[in-house]
């Protein structure tokens, strides 16, 4: 038991943070708003006559404004169809302004110059939060000095305009929950008796490794509560992880992630990570450091000490001409045969 002890606390870190840093207040968050519209004004860069919908949705517009067009006479190319998404902040209320991102789903080559027409935004209720409007911006002219863009996509600062509010009461609340950004027991166990230790009472109770109840103090509104707690700081306790993008070939890795001894074969580069009195140093070696040497000649790897880390390994694969697939595809199998602890995680 001593050991596995041991061992736990060495691929954890202890970071100060913020409780506000490591844990969100359940019920308090953005709500995705979206929904469907034209952008007009285009210089010949909307969409063709290929993309039906959009040539039903400029006749279906005309006729509101009392105008009968039927939509395979129209041929206009400076329109576009869009879909409009925005963030509703917690506590946005009714006339505050919202961040538009607009989205051709058509053929359109370029949304630059454009203006969205009056575009309703509904959250997943159905229900209409807010309203968006205003001229298109991409960034800068795609490809022109200005830097690259991408010109079917586009911004309108400050074009949405909250109608709905979403009603949060903290104020008469005597319970509030928060809820930890990354599951752990140690994290979930600080927090409660940091809080309690400074409160002297018992204001937080961890009901799992992701969740803190807490009760406001009788002499302080939740309000009060929730912004001190926010800015108390606690030992955030970080297990060591490995960040790996298969799409990119990016490995993120901490410097002291250790490998214990294994030997194993992918392709022709050996790996030989194992208890050695005397490192091998065969012909035309070079060393990482004085525990690591590199055969370039056998595409091999030998270690001293018994061990060495993911990052010591990484950097010898490369100097063996291992592309990132392979490096990607030997921690894996590293992983899988139990030398590696820290968590490996695929995005």
């Amino acid at each position: 038991m001593r050991t596995i002890i041991l061992f736990l606390l060495s691929i954890t870190i202890v970071y100060a943070a913020k409780i506000s840093d490591v844990a969100n207040i359940v019920g308090v968050r953005d709500n995705h708003l979206i929904g469907y519209s034209l952008v007009v004004g285009l210089q010949k860069t909307g969409d063709g006559t290929t993309s039906k919908f959009t040539l039903q949705s400029i006749a279906n517009m005309l006729k509101a404004m009392n105008i009968d067009m039927n939509s395979i006479d129209i041929k206009s190319k400076n329109v576009a169809a869009v879909v409009v998404t925005a963030e509703l902040a917690p506590f946005a209320r009714q006339g505050d302004k919202l961040n538009i991102t607009v989205s051709s789903i058509g053929d359109a080559k370029s949304l630059e110059g454009g203006t969205l027409l009056m575009t309703p935004l509904k959250g997943v209720d159905g229900k209409i939060y807010a309203l968006a409007q205003g001229a298109v911006s991409i960034g800068g002219r795609n490809g022109q000095g200005g830097g690259d863009s991408h010109p079917t996509a586009g911004l309108i600062y400050n074009g949405g305009l909250v109608e709905r509010e979403i009603s949060i009461d903290l104020h008469s609340q005597e319970f509030i929950t928060l809820s930890l950004k990354d599951a752990n027991f140690q994290n979930s166990v600080t927090i409660q008796k940091t809080l309690n230790e400074l409160y002297s009472t018992q204001v937080a109770v961890a009901m799992d490794s992701r969740t803190i109840k807490l009760k406001k103090p009788q002499n302080k509104s939740m309000v009060e509560f929730l912004a001190e707690v926010q800015e108390i700081d606690m030992d955030y306790n970080v297990k060591d992880r490995i960040v790996i993008n298969e799409r990119t070939g990016t490995i993120i890795s901490g410097v002291g992630i250790e490998i214990r001894p294994i030997v194993m074969t992918h392709g022709d580069i050996t790996i030989k990570i194992t208890e050695q009195d005397e490192l091998s140093r065969p012909a035309g070696s070079m060393s990482v450091d004085d525990n690591m040497v590199i055969g370039l000649n056998e595409n091999e790897l030998y270690t001293k000490t018994g061990s060495t880390t993911v990052a010591n390994l990484v950097r010898s694969l490369q100097k063996l001409g291992a592309t990132p697939k392979d490096i990607i595809s030997i921690l894996e199998a590293i992983k899988s045969a139990g030398s590696i602890s820290a968590e490996l995680k695929l995005i």
